[in-house]
């Protein structure tokens, strides 16, 4: 059994895109995969793994589904975020040869990040739930019609061989992730560059964003993210949103004491370091 205390969880089966972001990120941690976002927190609530690697929004398909609602009701603090360039690969079983494949099965996003290779091979898209279960499946099928798109960890994990690597239409397809901890872990203020995440409702009233927003602007704290998700009543917004910044600077202190004026309520869900590639030119 894994040790705890050097293990990290992530949503998905072995070889996922995730599971590559936990080898990446943390190569001395052993890696426990979960059936679901709400699995892998609960592994972490109840001690089963350090931290869990969590997406949360893609360069080419945008936010990952529901996760905005979930991070907030995880019990879990931000200590950290991760970006993985994703490199999908053409996987099918040994002997294989492209012009022996009919069919390629992936994730619906990884399917359509790879348009111009389905097109160009007039290959028929089948739908999995997810990149490293269709590679899986096509490991179990045997069968050298069918392929699978997913990360070369998934082929190294399931015996497959790579026809084509870096199939993905857009050369800039990364998913940033963040990396989440039972306990708060943060900086000092001024020791590096922060990152702060947060979620906030606004008062059910006229221009009430335009004025929890303005303490950002007046104060100069750039924005990096600001997305809604309806309530749970429907009738005001609840917005998840980050900024360059600690919350012990003098700036960003005074622009949440204007949102909190405008605001039901707000939520800080971590203060990390920013990750090296947001300097990357």
């Amino acid at each position: 059994m894994a040790d705890p205390d050097h293990s990290i969880a992530f949503q998905g089966m072995p070889g996922a895109y995730s599971h590559l972001a936990c080898k990446n990120a943390y190569p001395d941690l052993e890696a426990l995969p979960c059936r679901t976002f709400e699995d892998a927190f609960q592994a972490v609530r109840d001690g089963q793994a350090r931290l869990a690697m969590i997406p949360i929004e893609n360069s080419v398909a945008g936010r990952v589904a529901d996760i905005h609602h979930l991070l907030p009701d995880s019990g879990l603090h931000i200590i950290g975020e991760h970006f993985q360039r994703v490199n999908h690969h053409l996987l099918a079983v040994q002997g294989a040869t492209l012009a022996d494949l009919k069919t390629v099965h992936s994730h619906v996003h990884a399917l359509n990040q790879c348009r111009n290779l389905i097109r160009d091979l007039g290959v028929t898209p089948v739908v999995h739930v997810d990149t490293a279960g269709a590679a899986w499946d096509i490991a179990e099928l045997g069968d050298k019609s069918q392929a699978a798109i997913a990360s070369s960890l998934a082929g190294e994990i399931y015996g497959l061989r790579s026809l084509k690597e870096n199939i993905e239409d857009a050369e800039h397809n990364t998913t940033r992730f963040v990396i989440m901890m039972r306990e708060a872990r943060v900086p000092a203020p001024g020791s590096c560059p922060a990152i702060t995440s947060f979620t906030f409702r606004v008062r059910n009233v006229p221009a009430a964003l335009y004025k929890a927003m303005g303490g950002f602007a007046t104060n100069g704290v750039n924005m990096t993210k600001l997305e809604s998700y309806v309530g749970p009543d429907f009738v005001a917004a609840q917005f998840f949103a980050e900024i360059e910044g600690h919350p012990e600077d003098a700036a960003v202190r005074h622009a949440f004491d204007d949102l909190a004026h405008y605001s039901e309520w707000v939520r800080v869900l971590g203060t990390y370091p920013a990750a090296a590639f947001r300097k990357a030119p």
